[in-house]
C-alpha cells in the first residue's frame, strides 16, 4: 500500500509547524531576558525557548506566547517520534529497530514535559534519550555508503554533548545561543536522514 503525500512528508510538515508556532510565540513574548529583566520582546541571543512557556514573562507581564510555544514544542516532540519510527522501519535487525522506535515514543512525552515546571529535571533526561536513539542510528549510518550523513550524525552528537556540557557549567549566555543552533542543526540532520536513507542502505547488515 502506497503512502500518502502527508505520510511521506509528515516529518517535514511537523518540523515546519513547530518552527512556525515557536517563531509566532517569539513575536508575542512581552520581554525580559537573562541579561536584562526589562528588555522588550524575545532575544534570540539572550532568551531561552523555555522562557516562552511561563505564565508570566521574565519582566513580570502576562505571557500570551505561552500556548503557541507549548503547541510548537508538542509538534517538535512529534517530529522526533515520527522520525525515529520511520528510521526504525529501515533497520533490518528487529531488536535495534524496536529500541529506536520506543526511544522515539519516550521522547514524545519527555519533550512535551520540557514545556512544564519540570523543565530543569526533564532536560537532561530528554537529551540522553535523544542521544541514545541518535547513537543507534549513527552506528547504522556509519556502516552505510552515505559519507555526508556519517559526518552530519557525528557532528550532531558532538554538538549535543557540548551543549550538555555548557548546560552543566551554567554558562547561560553561550547556552542560549547553542540551544537554537542545536535545534536547527539537529532538524537538518533529521530531514537529511529522513529523505536520503532507505531500506536498501542497510540490507547488507541483516546478518
Amino acid at each position: 500500500m502506497k503512502s500518502t503525500i502527508f505520510q511521506k512528508h509528515a516529518v517535514l510538515l511537523s518540523i515546519l509547524t513547530s518552527v512556525l508556532l515557536i517563531v509566532m510565540a517569539t513575536f508575542l513574548y512581552p520581554g525580559g531576558s537573562i541579561v536584562d529583566v526589562n528588555s522588550t520582546g524575545f532575544s534570540w541571543k539572550h532568551n531561552f525557548i523555555s522562557n516562552l512557556f511561563g505564565a508570566k514573562a521574565i519582566n513580570g507581564e502576562a505571557n500570551p506566547a505561552r500556548w503557541w510555544a507549548f503547541i510548537g514544542m508538542a509538534f517538535h516532540s512529534l517530529t522526533y517520534t515520527l522520525f525515529f519510527n520511520n528510521f526504525s522501519q529501515k533497520i533490518p535487525n528487529p531488536k535495534p529497530a524496536a529500541i529506536i522506535k520506543y526511544l522515539g515514543l519516550i521522547n514524545l512525552l519527555l519533550i512535551v514535559l520540557i514545556a512544564t515546571p519540570l523543565h530543569d529535571l526533564i532536560i537532561p533526561i530528554a537529551s540522553t534519550t535523544f542521544l541514545a536513539g541518535l547513537f543507534f542510528i549513527t552506528c547504522y549510518v556509519i556502516k552505510s555508503r552515505h559519507l555526508v550523513l556519517k559526518v552530519l550524525c557525528v557532528l550532531c552528537m558532538l554538538l549535543y554533548y557540548f551543549t550538555m556540557y555548557v548546560y552543566g557549567t551554567h554558562k547561560m549566555e553561550l547556552l542560549a545561543i547553542l540551544q537554537k543552533g542545536t535545534f536547527i542543526f539537529s532538524s537538518m540532520v533529521i530531514l537529511s536522514l529522513e529523505y536520503y536513507t532507505h531500506k536498501k542502505d542497510f540490507a547488507h547488515l541483516n546478518k
